[in-house]
């Protein structure tokens, strides 16, 4: 083989797709609760599961806590987020949520023993989708996002003391008035600055968060979309895309960013247009080959069966992207009771220092862990 024939079969097999990951499901609980966090709860060095009125002491899983007595209305658990924090600065994580029914972003105290934990409010803000938590003014700590269609856009930032250690409050910084079902967070036109991406378009950051006016950019009309909604270069040409999935219909697409001088417009590239509820997602190097894929799945019974696709098998997937498009692959898929859906928030984290990724999944579908056991 001749040099030239050399160097073209080794960059073939460098771009073929690798085989998939294999994963082990461990079925923690069939509870309905929609959210899960993974953080150390008890300070053991180990990481253990927070979901709905229970953690879960890591490494087995197989021991539970009471948390303490989540709102019930219908289907749902008022508790659709679990963001690790430590809000009180007293070396415990705490953890924030928000309800639908309860229309109130609130943190929840951890003792710091057995006992129940203690739920603070942070702000009345009307009916929470979710909320997830991103670094809006580039301080290096996270700011609390909730998603409240129909309500003001606002962040709220933990105010800290002197040695950087959460006080217990915090700050509220309006955004914008009115905004829809869907929420993420990037840079978009590459000042430096992180945007805001709700339905109705982009919310460009202006230069000083603090006094200037946030202003949005009316490029695309996303529908009812995930949160949250993901802002990464898929293609690698230097602009920010975005992944958008359909929480409630069917539909999962990635939108690319073009420009025309100063002029940012966006093209719909389908993903997977036949899975319905795709309402959450992460961009985590599930395969460890250095590059991200896309995580997400169905949300089971979202609307309580009302919305369209409802009743189809569920599943959760890692999609690949092939340098045109993705690729799927399936981490579980079938009926209830055989497939798992996604729920409202999961964790994507290395559960036991193998330096794999696995997927902790909440949903009315019960409680799962996917362990991660590489490609085989």
């Amino acid at each position: 083989m001749n040099v030239t024939l050399l160097v073209l079969s080794v960059l073939f097999f460098a771009t073929e797709d690798p085989r998939p990951v294999v994963f082990e499901k461990q079925l923690i609980a069939m509870e309905s609760a929609e959210s899960v966090g993974v953080f150390d709860v008890d300070g053991d060095g180990q990481p253990d599961l927070v979901s709905g009125s229970y953690w879960y002491q890591g490494p087995e899983f197989n021991k539970r806590y009471l948390i303490g007595q989540v709102k019930r209305v219908s289907e749902y658990f008022d508790d659709f987020s679990t963001i690790p924090l430590d809000v009180n600065g007293d070396g415990n994580m705490d953890y924030v949520t928000g309800g639908w029914f309860g229309k109130t972003l609130f943190w929840v105290e951890n003792p710091g023993t057995n006992g129940e934990w203690t739920p603070h409010e942070i702000a009345n803000t009307g009916n929470v989708e979710t909320t997830r938590a991103w670094d809006v003014n580039g301080d290096g700590n996270l700011e609390i996002v909730p998603n409240t269609p129909n309500q003001p856009l606002a962040y709220y930032s933990l105010n800290r003391d002197e040695n950087g250690k959460g006080t217990g409050t915090f700050d509220k910084h309006a955004v914008t008035e009115k905004h829809g079902h869907g929420l993420g967070f990037g840079d978009i036109n590459g000042d430096g600055r992180g945007d805001f991406i709700v339905p109705e378009g982009w919310i460009e950051a202006p230069e000083n968060l603090e006094k200037g006016q946030w202003r949005l950019h009316k490029a695309f009309e996303l529908g009812g979309a995930s949160v949250p909604i993901l802002v990464v270069d898929v293609n690698k040409d230097g602009l920010n895309d975005l992944i958008v999935g359909q929480g409630h219909d069917y539909g999962l697409h990635w939108y690319e960013q073009k420009r025309q001088g100063n002029a940012i417009t966006f093209t719909q590239h389908p993903i997977d247009p036949y899975q319905s509820q795709y309402h959450t997602m992460e961009w985590e190097d599930i395969d460890n080959d250095g590059e991200m894929e896309l995580i997400t799945g169905k949300r089971y019974r979202a609307h309580n069966g009302n919305d369209p696709g409802a009743s189809d098998p569920m599943g959760l997937y890692y999609f690949k992207w092939n340098g045109e498009s993705f690729t799927k692959n399936i981490i579980s898929y079938g009926p209830f009771g055989e497939g798992k859906g996604a729920g409202l928030f999961f964790a994507v984290e290395d559960l036991n220092g193998d330096g794999l990724l696995d997927i902790v999944v909440a949903g009315k579908d019960g409680l799962v862990v996917f362990h991660n056991k590489g490609s085989k």
